[in-house]
């Protein structure tokens, strides 16, 4: 009996040693089983995340550190690898996982594009576009290279500029294209202000590029501007005009 006593009082014991975060750690994980994303807050996704990388360390101070730090998860995912270690207790391996997850989701944006009409479902194009450009504090200018069913074919960024101005030269993206292949081409760009409404240059330069793409018999099917606060697609908003010389 004395015997028994000792070996649940050492189990008792054992159990009281373990640091606490291994519960919490494997509640949290339970949760996201049961309820997935919509049953976590922020912070406490962004925590889940870090047990992956801090394996013997409570990184629920972390995670709400970051958030402080950026305002917000997504703002987290945008942040630089070199902005994230600048954060107490964020390490390389944190970081890269943190970019990674980033990364992982434009590939997945990415392939979602692949075999889809972009004209007739331009949030596609929005969401991929949004996710690779809206965070970034200079303009960056994509192309969308598209098959004649309007299919993706490639993409790349041909120009990034200054926060007020990209400078965008036609004849580079017309070569480009003609060596995709491309039978149309789908122009987006991002306004680091976060308020994705055309200017009066950016349906200055639409018009310039359609003329263009005219010439060699390549049509532009839409220009989408992204930012931080959503998406503006010419097509949707009646501006067709701009897309045809």
């Amino acid at each position: 009996m004395g015997k028994l006593f000792k070996q649940i009082h050492s189990l008792k014991m054992e159990e009281k040693s373990k640091p606490h975060y291994l519960g919490h750690r494997e509640r949290l994980r339970r949760r996201f089983q049961k309820a997935g994303a919509g049953g976590l807050h922020s912070y406490e996704l962004l925590e889940l995340l870090l047990t992956y990388a801090i394996p013997r360390k409570d990184v629920k101070p972390v995670a709400k550190r970051l958030i402080r730090r950026f305002g917000s998860l997504g703002a987290v995912f945008d942040a630089s690898l070199e902005e994230l270690e600048g954060v107490l207790d964020v390490g390389p391996s944190s970081a890269i996982l943190i970019k990674l997850v980033k990364e992982i989701l434009c590939v997945y944006l990415s392939e979602k594009m692949e075999g889809k009409d972009l004209l007739s479902s331009p949030r596609t194009a929005a969401s991929f576009a949004r996710a690779k450009l809206a965070a970034l504090s200079y303009e960056a200018f994509m192309v969308i290279y598209l098959n004649v069913k309007n299919e993706v074919i490639d993409y790349e960024v041909v120009h990034e500029g200054t926060i007020d101005r990209a400078v965008i030269y036609p004849r580079r993206i017309i070569e480009s294209a003609l060596a995709h292949h491309a039978a149309g081409l789908l122009l987006v760009h991002n306004h680091p202000s976060g308020h994705p409404q055309a200017s009066s240059e950016d349906k200055r330069i639409t018009s310039t590029i359609a003329e263009a793409a005219e010439m060699v018999d390549i049509k532009v099917v839409d220009h989408i501007i992204v930012g931080k606060n959503g998406y503006f697609s010419f097509v949707e908003q009646g501006l067709e005009s701009f897309l045809k010389p």
